[in-house]
């Protein structure tokens, strides 16, 4: 739908591909943090219109036309030619800065759509066996802000709890040992996880199969992104880019695949791909590919200009194949949201459990391992209730010492 934006200045298109990603999201948006993402956007996209029609009226080419009003002009030497502060102000430019502005709003609107719908974790699971470390680097580059403020916010309330200052430098000097500590500590256990399943271990290939590897990604990834310049911007590749977007993914494809025996590795739980996928990844083909077949057929109404000055025209192949991006809204999958069942205390029966003591429904028998004996080392031990016993939990909190988790 980005690339489609990209493909046109008709305000009436572009304006139908912001509600159409709008609609898709409102319809399939879940509950994790990231799907709020479109309303940063959104607004992301309105400050883009606003600084676009500043920057128009102050230092903007002076286009003829209806003048609205007339800013005092600062004269520039001759080698500034092409750049004026100030001077007449007309509807005409300032229609084509609002359009201008607004198709790079719905372009960050696309991506913003994309960030509410796509989980980044899930992501990262899917990259190519090849590509794993990148992954891997990327997810705890992805986690470890989030561990860190937890880590901070732990920190931070053992200190108050301990009546020792939070705030300013001594707050900050007592905070570094804990907190780098913990770091350290999540470094350590993340590195032992990863040996554990064998990270970094290669298997052995000939070295043609790695110079076909590297080789055929990197040609591969050059004609994609070629051919994806060639699908943004009309007229500068020839069949509007999409043979260099073909042919340098199939590059791209068996490259990632040689290079992939390299690395002997298993996937936990692969995400499926069906035929909403499929749909998904369909539609936006479409309504990309139809608004390079108006291009190239000459149709009417995907450029807007400005002179002479009127309403836009819709052009039908255009529109048809932008509402072909509301099926993503129907066909895409649904998160599977399940809530955990109750656990009801089932009539005794003979030989079960002892009375005060919940036993397990036989609906989670099955993902629930059985309860290990407890030994009796680890029994508490009953104390008078005259005086009850004095555990760290219970000591007073400024005389607590040690090590802070």
């Amino acid at each position: 739908m980005a690339g489609a934006a990209s493909r046109t200045t008709n305000p009436i298109l572009l304006l139908l591909i912001g509600g159409v990603v709008a609609f898709v999201v409102a319809a399939r948006r879940t509950a994790a943090p990231w799907s709020r993402s479109l309303v940063v956007f959104l607004r992301l996209g309105l400050v883009v219109i606003v600084l676009r029609v500043v920057l128009v009226v102050v230092f903007g080419n002076r286009l003829p036309g209806h003048v609205l009003f007339t800013l005092p002009q600062v004269p520039l030497p001759s080698w500034a030619r092409g750049v004026s502060i100030g001077g007449p102000v007309t509807v005409e430019a300032l229609v084509q800065a609002v359009v201008q502005g607004l198709r790079l709003a719905v372009v960050l609107l696309c991506f913003g759509a994309a960030n509410s719908l796509a989980s980044p974790y899930r992501l990262l699971r899917c990259l190519p066996a090849v590509l794993y470390e990148a992954g891997v680097a990327i997810t705890v580059a992805l986690a470890f802000a989030p561990e860190l403020v937890v880590s901070i916010g732990a920190v931070r309330d053992a200190r108050r709890l301990r009546g020792r200052p939070v705030r300013g430098f001594a707050g900050l000097r007592g905070m570094a040992v804990p907190v780098l500590e913990s770091a350290f500590d999540r470094s350590l256990q993340l590195a032992s996880s990863m040996d554990a399943r064998g990270y970094g271990r290669r298997v052995p290939v000939s070295a043609g199969a790695r110079r076909w590897a590297t080789g055929g990604t990197a040609v591969g990834l050059l004609l994609v992104i070629g051919g994806v310049y060639g699908v943004l911007v009309s007229g500068s590749l020839p069949g509007g880019g999409i043979p260099f977007v073909a042919v340098g993914a199939v590059l791209v494809g068996v490259g990632l695949a040689a290079g992939g025996r390299r690395t002997n590795r298993t996937r936990y739980r692969p995400d499926p791909w069906g035929w909403p996928e499929w749909v998904v990844g369909a539609s936006g083909a479409v309504a990309v590919g139809c608004l390079i077949a108006a291009g190239v057929l000459g149709v009417a109404g995907l450029q807007f200009s400005v002179y002479p000055l009127g309403l836009p025209t819709l052009p039908l192949l255009a529109a048809a194949g932008i509402l072909v991006g509301l099926l993503p809204a129907w066909a895409a999958p649904v998160e599977r949201r399940t809530a955990a069942p109750a656990r009801t205390r089932p009539p005794r029966a003979p030989g079960g459990p002892e009375r005060g003591r919940t036993a397990t429904p036989a609906a989670d028998s099955a993902d629930v391992p059985p309860e290990r004996p407890v030994p009796p080392s680890s029994l508490p031990v009953p104390t008078s209730p005259k005086r009850p016993a004095v555990t760290p939990a219970d000591a007073p909190v400024g005389r607590i010492e040690g090590r802070v988790a």
